[in-house]
């Protein structure tokens, strides 16, 4: 089975998946971290939120921060992997949708292309479904093995999560 042999290999594909979780970990923490205690802080994550037609903005600035937050924090452990990846998936499919999708592709155009978040988006799903290899809390825990059941665990509450958040809350302008 694919899960088991991938949780057992020590070397070259354990670090791999170690090199792919921690850039992804740290890059979720120093977003979150940024959102809270950077620029301008909740205050003006929240606005820009606002701006997105995330209302209210305060509310989706500390959920999405807190979230980007924990799950940095998680991928790094390799802690609830296909859980963690779930919110990374959530947190970049909003961003993907809300902000990025209408730009184009390339994230150096004006606005911010969608390159960027997609990729983001593609390698939360890899690790829901790799899990956190060998290297990993999970792996000393025995957590989620299968690879079929951590991809379905990654997506679907990552994709529904985003699309409840999305159809309750999202309110963008009219465009004029």
């Amino acid at each position: 089975m694919l899960g088991s042999s991938l949780m057992q290999q020590p070397g070259a594909v354990s670090f791999g998946l170690l090199a792919i979780r921690c850039i992804i970990g740290v890059v979720m923490f120093a977003h979150g971290y940024n959102h809270v205690f950077g620029g301008g802080k909740i205050k003006g994550t929240a606005g820009w939120f606002e701006s997105l037609g995330m209302k209210p903005g305060v509310l989706h600035a500390w959920t999405a921060s807190l979230t980007e937050i924990g799950v940095g924090i998680l991928l790094l452990l390799g802690l609830a992997t296909p859980l963690a990846a779930t919110g990374v998936l959530g947190v970049m499919l909003v961003a993907l949708i809300t902000n990025h999708l209408k730009n184009g592709f390339f994230i150096f155009r004006p606005g911010e292309g969608y390159e960027y978040v997609l990729t983001i988006v593609v390698v939360a799903i890899g690790i829901g479904c790799t899990g956190a290899g060998a290297w990993s809390l999970d792996r000393v825990l025995g957590w989620f093995p299968n690879p079929t059941i951590n991809l379905l665990l990654t997506i679907v509450p990552g994709s529904l999560g985003a699309a409840l958040l999305l159809l309750t809350f999202w309110r963008p302008q009219p465009k004029s």
